[in-house]
């Protein structure tokens, strides 16, 4: 093996990498100063890999001193993945989190607050109180990077046929509706009955009732007499044979799956269903209207962030990457291929979306109500769901399961 000795020679291979760095759009120094900024990503469609791929290489065009390291992480795992990650110091600079984590996150002080990075016309972009769903404690510390809100999608073919050719108003149609739609042999009202949001599908009958989840003090209240009105309601649905059979073995991807094969003639759910129909089953001929109301309407209405851990080290690079993800084109990009809500201004006024099932859920949001940002969310809602199991099992009585979930809640609450 012969070895290069001299200085001139050691000068004239050097000369040579720095030649063959630059025509790779490199340049000695660039490569000596690369940063790489690691971002973890909520898997919402098989649309979410690619996007944030395709922005990273974006990015990187006018950014050749930044990497951007995605990794996609299935919603159910990324909770736990994370405080795992953060326990050992492996978490990554960027993260997007469901804003109901955010109390918590911040109690643990491993999040960096956003308002040393961000100037008067980048809080402008956002749309009214979008950028406040990540304010705690007079700090914002997640930016909103997905916003949804729920209505009532209906199959208009069914409906028309039920008498409800505009779909229900009110859960009396949703049950008259239900009845004549099974007696030609369909489901009437496909009810989720397992893992994420199966509390949430009952907020729905909750709210209608004029019922609480959470008090001004923080304590649980959702074993009201509204709750019970609520859950036996659901409870009699199941009883009647109005929803699909064995409710607590379909997931929110269950039932939205019922609706697209038209086995099932309404659902409540968000506007990426729409994406999925408009994909899968484009001949689905279906109608949008508002969720069901009786003492009170109401629809639930959520958002996910974009956070900064405390820890980054590469803290100026990972904002501008932040930065570049809420500039117009790859929100419009993001919002309209997942089928979410716009939350800032530049986006909303593209017309992608003038004609788009998105201005029908634009048009619930007067109405939507956000989950109470309390810490121990996550254990509320695993319990409220074990609740709403039994009840729909038929193994407790909805008041002995509510009081027993709220009395739960509070003690972990401390209430």
């Amino acid at each position: 093996m012969k070895f290069i000795s001299s200085t001139a020679q050691i000068q004239s291979a050097l000369a040579c990498l720095c030649i063959a760095a630059s025509l790779f759009g490199v340049t000695q120094a660039q490569a000596e100063t690369v940063q790489t900024v690691r971002i973890a990503v909520a898997h919402y469609s098989d649309q979410t890999l690619p996007y944030f791929q395709k922005m990273a290489k974006e990015f990187n065009k006018t950014n050749p001193g930044i990497t951007i390291k995605i990794e996609e992480v299935n919603w159910d795992n990324l909770q736990q993945k994370l405080q795992t990650d953060i326990s050992s110091g492996t978490n990554p600079d960027l993260s997007i989190v469901g804003t109901r984590w955010l109390l918590d996150l911040v109690k643990d002080d491993v999040l960096e607050p956003l308002a040393g990075h961000m100037t008067a016309p980048f809080k402008d972009r956002f749309i009214g109180e979008f950028l406040n769903s990540g304010n705690i404690n007079g700090q914002v510390y997640g930016l909103p990077i997905a916003a949804s809100a729920r209505g009532l999608y209906y199959n208009k073919i069914m409906l028309k046929n039920a008498g409800f050719p505009n779909g229900p108003k009110t859960w009396d149609d949703v049950f008259a509706a239900s009845k004549k739609i099974k007696a030609n042999g369909a489901y009437g009202f496909g009810l989720q009955g397992k893992e994420i949001e199966t509390e949430v599908y009952w907020f729905y009958a909750l709210w209608s009732q004029g019922g609480t989840i959470i008090d001004a003090n923080g304590k649980a209240v959702f074993d009201s007499a509204a709750g019970i009105k609520a859950a036996s309601m659901y409870k009699e649905l199941i009883n009647q044979g109005l929803t699909q059979p064995g409710v607590t073995s379909y997931s929110r991807e269950d039932v939205q799956n019922l609706f697209k094969q038209g086995r099932v003639a309404m659902v409540i759910t968000a506007p990426f269903l729409a994406k999925q129909i408009q994909k899968e089953n484009p001949a689905l001929q279906y109608g949008v209207t508002a969720v069901p109301g009786d003492v009170a309407s109401a629809t639930y209405a959520t958002t996910d962030s974009l956070v900064m851990f405390k820890n980054s080290k590469v803290k100026a690079a990972a904002w501008k990457f932040a930065d570049f993800l809420f500039s117009k084109a790859p929100r419009v990009t993001f919002t309209s291929s997942e089928g979410f809500l716009p939350t800032t201004k530049e986006e909303a006024s593209d017309p992608v979306f003038a004609d788009d099932v998105t201005k029908e859920f634009i048009g619930f949001l007067p109405t939507a109500k956000f989950p109470p940002v309390i810490a121990g969310w996550e254990d509320l809602s695993k319990i409220l769901s074990n609740a709403l199991q039994s009840i729909y099992l038929g193994k407790t009585k909805p008041d002995v399961a509510l009081k027993a979930a709220a009395a739960q809640t509070n003690h972990v609450l401390k209430k």
